[in-house]
């Protein structure tokens, strides 16, 4: 059964049925308000009861499939995402607001994901070796962990359910899926793609509605065994404490204040070009994004010119459209506090901000310009607090070792970046940045779909996600004693 999503009712999915409930939200293009995206059902804590105890049901099952099995369906949505790209591009540039050519980098990051996890399902190898004890084998073996909660952000609406279900699902782990509530259509989409493709009833489950009601009924599940978390630090920490009061298992990932260092030797053209795509494609709206442009003395006014110019050569519109190199702002909420933090730049003393207007375009969106604060210092509320729009803060440091400092002091730790033509500074960058990932001349934004994604400090919390790491967190070991 094929669920409708587009511009009519969108129902959840449990058990491999599409379930209407009464209640429902409408969700509206960010680039164009006359635009109807859905109308998304609002599940009912009796509905998320329904998904888990549906998830448990076909857990044994699932558990047991062969790995070929498992390894076979999950490289059957991989190839469906890949051949239906352009319908599902098209559906998150006009639900979440990213540029066409962005969304659908998406979407195949997707299925690259699906088709990395499809061969990890048959790389689940355990160990054997001899006791201390004469005559006794011990073995180690990876098994699931059982139902696994998954509770997703707005700005990657199917890169981050797929990061988080596809390792899941090749474990051997049931999935039931929160979106967030403004992009329940892709989760939908996916949903419907799993469906067709023939995963068992009740092995993913997609419940959509709000985070007061579905998100927190999910953390308090007794039914959830563990729960995988993207969103911002405050709700983080409220899911790892209803998850952990429980003893279940939590993975959470909560944002950044991202330093992008520009050394007085960097390739200013290079740097530029980094703190461009980092700080504003996507509409900036990227727990990756470089929001603090770290920039030693001598180039300073230099790199702020070269980043005025390249800034007023971006094109903002309407995601549709093909020359759109940033999209708009994802909701009225988000533009809100985008707009109060350009206020209070405004408003202090000795800063200057470059850009961050409101724009008019042919259909009623939330666009805004890209924003260059400049003047700033590191302990400004717009230099500390994450923002996640299409605004950066420049701040001019004496030398290098200013620089690494001021990246280090945040309560972030996701990911930082150096441009450099040195090889000591980046080598040393490297050492001493204290975040889970370090760039080298490339924006901090863009990772790959096979390697570990994390951050320290107030980032993240438990295992990293994505890669061979994920395994950590999917799975739980079993040791055996033998004596034959």
């Amino acid at each position: 059964m094929v669920n409708t999503i587009d511009g009519d009712k969108a129902d959840l999915y449990i058990d491999g049925r599409w379930v209407s409930t009464g209640d429902r939200s409408e969700r509206r293009s960010p680039s164009d308000r006359d635009d109807v995206i859905g109308r998304f059902a609002m599940a009912e804590a009796a509905h998320l009861d329904e998904a888990v105890s549906a998830a448990h049901a076909a857990a044994p099952g699932w558990r047991t499939a062969s790995p070929q099995r498992r390894a076979d369906l999950l490289e059957g949505v991989a190839a469906t995402i890949a051949a239906e790209a352009d319908r599902l591009a098209t559906l998150l540039a006009r639900e979440e607001g990213k540029a066409i050519g962005d969304a659908r980098a998406e979407v195949i990051r997707a299925s690259q994901l699906f088709r990395f996890f499809s061969g990890e399902a048959l790389r689940v190898t355990g160990d054997l070796q001899d006791s201390v004890r004469p005559g006794v084998e011990v073995g180690t073996r990876y098994e699931p962990v059982g139902v696994v909660g998954i509770i997703s952000p707005w700005n990657f609406p199917i890169a981050i359910p797929t990061w988080k279900a596809a390792p899941a699902l090749a474990f051997g782990n049931t999935v039931v899926l929160k979106p967030a509530e403004i992009v329940s259509g892709m989760a939908l989409a996916l949903a419907e793609i799993l469906d067709r493709v023939g995963f068992p009833p009740g092995v993913f489950n997609v419940v959509t509605g709000s985070g007061s009601v579905v998100g927190d009924a999910l953390v308090k599940h007794p039914g959830i065994d563990a729960v995988t978390f993207t969103g911002s630090q405050v709700v983080g920490r409220r899911v790892a404490q209803g998850a952990t009061d429980r003893l279940a298992r939590v993975q959470l990932e909560m944002g950044g204040k991202n330093a992008l260092v520009v050394l007085a030797d960097a390739d200013l053209d290079i740097a530029v070009d980094c703190a461009v795509n980092g700080a504003y494609y996507q509409t900036g709206q990227r727990c990756t994004a470089s929001s603090r442009i770290v920039v030693e003395d001598a180039v300073h006014d230099e790199f702020v010119a070269r980043m005025a110019e390249a800034m007023r050569r971006e094109v903002v519109g309407n995601a549709l459209d093909t020359a759109t190199t940033i999209g708009p702002v994802v909701s009225q909420s988000q533009l809100d506090i985008d707009l109060g933090y350009l206020d209070l730049a405004r408003g202090s003393a000795g800063v200057e901000v470059i850009g961050g207007e409101l724009l008019e375009r042919p259909t009623d969106g939330h666009f805004l310009s890209p924003a260059l604060v400049v003047g700033g210092d590191a302990q400004a509320a717009f230099n500390r607090e994450e923002i996640f729009g299409p605004v950066a803060g420049v701040i001019r440091v004496g030398d290098y070792e200013e620089a690494l400092a001021v990246t280090n002091d945040s309560e972030f730790g996701l990911v930082s970046g150096i441009c450099t033509t040195s090889l000591s500074h980046a080598t040393d960058f490297q050492r001493r940045a204290d975040t889970g990932m370090v760039m080298v001349n490339l924006p901090t934004a863009g990772v790959d779909p096979h390697v570990s994604f994390g951050g320290r400090k107030g980032s993240s919390f438990g295992p990293r996600e994505q890669g061979t790491a994920a395994r950590q967190f999917f799975t739980q070991i079993k040791t055996s004693y033998v004596r034959p």
